[in-house]
């Protein structure tokens, strides 16, 4: 075993060195070596760990057997005694979530919502942190990730160090948005005239905020709001923000008869996707943009 893991470690340096985090990666390859100890056998031949813990849903165990596959596909190339499991072996994986597009009625029901929570902090953090996705596409964990220092506020940007791959990006603000961030750090400042962290939105205690307390909170708000999910893969999840903007974005070019082919790549740009073949996703997911498309397209055939 000793070997597998010193191969382990060697993939995901080779990961790393090309941008990818893998921390989610990391964990469960480190667990499924353990489960293979368990097993005493020192070849990669099995994907029973992948159906582990049953039951589970079909994208869970996908996802496992998908990060198995990826580390049996590296251990091939140095031993091809080693088996890579075949695609689509387990159900789920390949199927990407429907996302829930938020109307401006449904972020203003979030917003007013987030009023009821037990503090002014709280409140106005949630809210500057509902509001920042919303106007600004950024990935949840970007936005958790920033420092008050990536606030320029001499520049109008915010400054996206912890972008996916390792990728860093500019992103210009409105200056309403200025001046809510502004307001927000004044409200935080007053809180904790000594910083407790660096970050720029802050817990109650003054620490960073974390993912899995705000994925709570962001729940527990979308329940009060009264927003439902449209089917069993489309329900309203803070991620579903940024596919909003994007949508929004797109459909604002469309009405507004702009190039949307010369837009997409600076969308892209400006999202932190690694090509514009990322940002096509947004094309088929909301049918209001579909209905722009066929209007454009009718009106370019002349009616015919």
């Amino acid at each position: 075993m000793t070997t597998l893991r010193t191969a382990l470690a060697d993939y995901l340096d080779l990961r790393h060195s090309l941008g990818f985090s893998l921390k989610r990666d990391a964990k469960l390859l480190a667990q499924f070596l353990t489960y293979l100890d368990e097993q005493r056998t020192d070849t990669v031949t099995t994907v029973a760990w992948a159906s582990l813990p049953a039951p589970a849903s079909p994208g869970w165990l996908g996802m496992r057997l998908s990060v198995v596959r990826s580390f049996a596909a590296y251990l091939h190339t140095l031993d091809p005694a080693t088996e890579v499991p075949p695609p689509g072996l387990l159900p789920g994986r390949g199927r990407r979530t429907v996302p829930y597009l938020y109307s401006d009625t449904d972020i203003a029901a979030l917003l007013a919502q987030a009023e009821r929570l037990r503090t002014p902090l709280r409140t106005s953090t949630m809210q500057t942190l509902i509001s920042l996705l919303a106007v600004t596409g950024m990935r949840i964990g970007e936005v958790l990730a920033l420092d008050d220092n990536d606030f320029d506020i001499s520049g109008g940007l915010i400054l996206v160090h912890h972008a996916k791959l390792g990728k860093s990006r500019q992103i210009p603000l409105h200056q309403s948005t200025m001046t809510a961030l502004v307001t927000y750090q004044g409200l935080r400042d007053h809180a904790f005239p000594s910083p407790v962290s660096e970050a720029l939105l802050v817990s109650t205690a003054g620490t960073r905020l974390l993912n899995y307390n705000v994925g709570q909170t962001f729940a527990k708000l979308v329940r009060q709001a009264g927003l439902s999910a449209r089917s069993r893969s489309c329900r309203p999840r803070p991620h579903d923000l940024r596919h909003s903007f994007a949508v929004r974005t797109l459909l604002e070019c469309y009405r507004d008869g702009g190039d949307v082919a010369a837009l997409l790549p600076l969308l892209s740009t400006y999202l932190g996707h690694v090509s514009p073949a990322n940002t096509y996703w947004y094309l088929q997911a909301a049918p209001e943009l579909m209905a722009e498309a066929a209007r454009r397209l009718e009106t370019h055939l002349g009616g015919r």
